[in-house]
């Protein structure tokens, strides 16, 4: 005969909605990931609440048996497995609490099994309860990437509701943030940690590495072939045999060591609404409040004229494209760049000059100095 499982919570039956090997099984929601204290139990519109293992009794009954019957012989069937071995059914007596799931933590069930992601507001799930980001929801095809089912539009309300009551560590810690956040404030903080790492500063390719700053300057040595310089002062020298032909974002990049700091010097021309110009620039590779504790200044010039620019060298935080956008550096008209280069303006020859400084406080004045590199 069928067996049924009563699950004593609240004196309420917990039906399910799909018999395996002859018995109705509770269980249905993500067997494979459920933590070893909580689970969920099933719901007829795809939904589920929590429930703790120690407050709930899994008892076998058959057609015909009382409950007192029932709870005498309810640890008999405690977590018994029906899925066959060796081609054989498996004794429900001969199955004890090592056939418990693997201990899995809530954070992990929040994790998206598509992109491995925190899940978010909407938490999407198909009919048999497998979850997923509304951001691969878009990108699965309607189609269910565990059971390949239809997906549809049922939102996993329980889980979301879970969360809420989650605090959890940001997901740098490995790194050193020592900060614990509610779980839909976390994504937040993330985005602007101190910790997180730093992206490749490489423009030409869109590079995707990301790492510290000793491992990028390895990487931009070694795969982009950067040039690497030391000290504070640069000279930059920069040729185009065909100055009419500016192509857009046609760049060069430079590192330098210096004050125990690397800086990359950016030189590149693009087209600035209709007319080309050539800019130059200097990002610190360490976040934005250390690039405030230095200055920097190019310089461009022949026959007689000269272009100086000064500033404070932006963080690698910032993309290229969006410093670049800012026009926070120096920018040479094409124009004007062809009178620096002298000649026949034929062909572009500019020479771009600078230097690096640590602004140093003075005790006395209680003005920032300049603390030149030697």
């Amino acid at each position: 005969m069928p067996h049924t499982y009563k699950c004593a919570i609240s004196d309420s039956l917990c039906k399910s909605s799909s018999i395996i090997d002859g018995k109705k099984c509770l269980f249905e929601r993500r067997t494979e990931r459920i933590e070893g204290r909580r689970f969920r139990k099933g719901n007829t519109q795809g939904f589920g609440e929590w429930m703790d293992l120690e407050s709930v009794e899994c008892v076998s009954s058959s057609d015909g048996m009382d409950e007192d019957e029932i709870h005498a012989n309810h640890h008999h069937s405690e977590f018994s497995s029906t899925k066959p071995r060796n081609g054989t059914t498996n004794n429900i007596n001969s199955v004890g609490p090592t056939a418990i799931a693997p201990a899995t933590s809530v954070h992990e069930l929040l994790e998206c099994p598509v992109c491995t992601n925190s899940m978010y507001p909407p938490i999407h799930q198909c009919h048999n309860g497998h979850t997923l980001c509304s951001t691969c929801k878009t990108r699965v095809h309607n189609r269910c990437p565990t059971c390949r089912q239809e997906l549809g539009d049922i939102r996993c309300l329980a889980l979301e509701k879970v969360a809420e009551s989650l605090e959890l560590p940001c997901k740098y810690y490995t790194l050193g943030c020592p900060e614990i956040f509610p779980y839909y404030s976390k994504l937040k903080h993330e985005t602007v940690c101190n910790f997180r790492p730093y992206s490749c500063p490489y423009a030409g390719s869109e590079c995707s590495v990301v790492g510290d700053i000793p491992f990028l300057v390895a990487h931009l040595r070694d795969d982009h072939k950067v040039d690497m310089h030391t000290g504070c002062t640069f000279n930059h020298r920069y040729v185009k045999s065909n100055p009419r032909e500016v192509e857009n974002a046609t760049w060069m990049l430079t590192v330098f060591h210096c004050f125990g700091q690397y800086f990359c010097l950016h030189f590149e021309a693009f087209q600035l609404g209709m007319a080309p110009v050539y800019m130059a620039f200097l990002r610190f590779m360490g976040d934005e409040n250390e690039a405030r504790n230095y200055s920097y200044s190019l310089e461009v010039g022949a026959n007689g004229r000269k272009l100086i620019w000064e500033g404070t060298p932006r963080s690698v935080r910032d993309s290229h494209r969006k410093v670049r956008d800012s026009h926070d550096g120096l920018i040479i008209q094409r124009n004007m760049a062809l009178f620096f280069s002298g000649g026949d303006r034929k062909e572009l020859k500019l020479r771009v000059t600078g230097r690096i400084w640590k602004e140093q406080q003075s005790s006395d004045a209680a003005v920032c100095m300049p603390n030149l590199c030697s």
